[in-house]
């Protein structure tokens, strides 16, 4: 047969057909690729400023407002808490409510006019490197400068003292910056999500697929049967994944494991039920199998970006972070790396364990309600 521009015509044409009729596959053709343009061009920030942190003032001379006055100049530091003691402080870090504790000591104002240099402790959650790492790196640049105004007339000796200050960092939690640390228990939460949305996602559309699933609606169930079915054989599945991952970050690249792993097994039977409900959902929704997998990674491009697994979640803009917290992977990532790496228990924990819970309940009743007894 000679190639026939007719009959190719007819193909060209018939595939736009399809192509107008499955609006899903063509949103998503087009959605994927803006939503990646939106979330690199606006919501990511390698530098992250304008990061919480505590003061703990037990001088309140005026060099030791002025050295306060320069970290918030440095558009790094938002003090808007003012602790009593260095318990209140770590408590704060440990519960990620704050990144930096700033501790001033008593007599630092005078020590410093005497030429003694006093210390200035700086203590960082260092759980995220990124997140600390441009703070901590213009330390030396901002208490350099802080002081030339204050430093005049009889103080201009002190200006040519090589720096006054003893500026000592903690980094806490992750003192040698180890990116492993941070990065492999938070790929217990990528794993879990990729797999966990995926495999549900195609749980009903396949049973549509394979011609499978009149047999399922003449069975006397309830929808609510039939989708919490399909998901409880998927936790076992999930949990081998936790376990294997947990071995390997033992064994493999020595993640210090300081809270209690009973409690991290917990968390994960929540996390993994979130994430099991929205792909069941997915799978009401969706009219084939494809539809369910363009459905998933629509769900988990925005998920792994802005969840503070690949880039620091206090760097991105206020828009961005209200989207963030909308996603599980966001609060299990605090919780497993709070427990692994600071040790916290059920009190820290909380307040990223409601958000888990009202999600599932919430993704799981709009798929009992998109569940469709009949075949049309």
């Amino acid at each position: 047969m000679r190639f026939s521009r007719k009959r190719l015509w007819g193909i060209i044409v018939k595939e736009f057909t399809q192509m107008r009729r499955d609006r899903l596959t063509f949103a998503m053709m087009l959605g994927i690729p803006m939503l990646q343009l939106l979330l690199f061009g606006y919501a990511i920030n390698s530098d992250p400023r304008h990061l919480p942190a505590a003061v703990l003032m037990a001088d309140q001379g005026p060099q030791a407002r002025t050295v306060l006055s320069a970290l918030k100049n440095s558009s790094y530091f938002d003090f808007g808490i003012q602790v009593k003691s260095e318990e209140e402080g770590r408590e704060l870090l440990a519960q990620g409510k704050v990144q930096f504790v700033i501790n001033i000591p008593q007599h630092f104002s005078r020590d410093l006019l005497r030429g003694d240099k006093p210390s200035l402790l700086i203590e960082a959650d260092a759980t995220d490197p990124a997140a600390t790492t441009g703070a901590l790196g213009s330390l030396a640049t901002v208490m350099s400068n802080a002081l030339r105004n204050d430093f005049k007339g009889s103080l201009a000796y002190l200006n040519a003292t090589d720096g006054p200050i003893d500026v000592r960092v903690h980094a806490l939690y992750n003192p040698e910056s180890i990116t492993q640390y941070n990065i492999v228990p938070g790929l217990m939460g990528v794993i879990l999500t990729m797999t966990m949305i995926m495999i549900t996602g195609l749980a009903i559309t396949r049973e549509r697929e394979r011609g499978t699933m009149e047999n399922l609606l003449s069975m006397p169930t309830r929808p609510s049967e039939v989708l919490i079915g399909k998901i409880v054989p998927y936790i076992l599945i999930g949990y081998i994944q936790v376990t294997v991952i947990l071995v390997a970050s033992k064994v493999l690249f020595h993640v210090p494991m300081h809270g209690s792993i009973p409690l991290l097994l917990l968390v994960a039977l929540i996390f993994i039920a979130a994430n099991l409900a929205m792909g069941i959902t997915f799978s009401t929704i969706a009219k084939n199998q494809l539809q369910a997998m363009q459905m998933t990674f629509f769900v988990f491009l925005p998920s792994i970006l802005l969840s503070g697994f690949m880039f620091p979640f206090r760097g991105m803009p206020q828009w961005a972070q209200y989207v963030g917290e909308v996603f599980p992977l966001t609060h299990f990532l605090r919780i497993v790396r709070g427990i692994l790496l600071k040790g916290n228990g059920v009190p820290d924990v909380m307040p990223e364990i409601w958000p888990l819970l009202l999600f599932a309940a919430i993704v799981l009743t709009i798929g009992i309600k998109r569940y469709r007894q009949t075949l049309d």
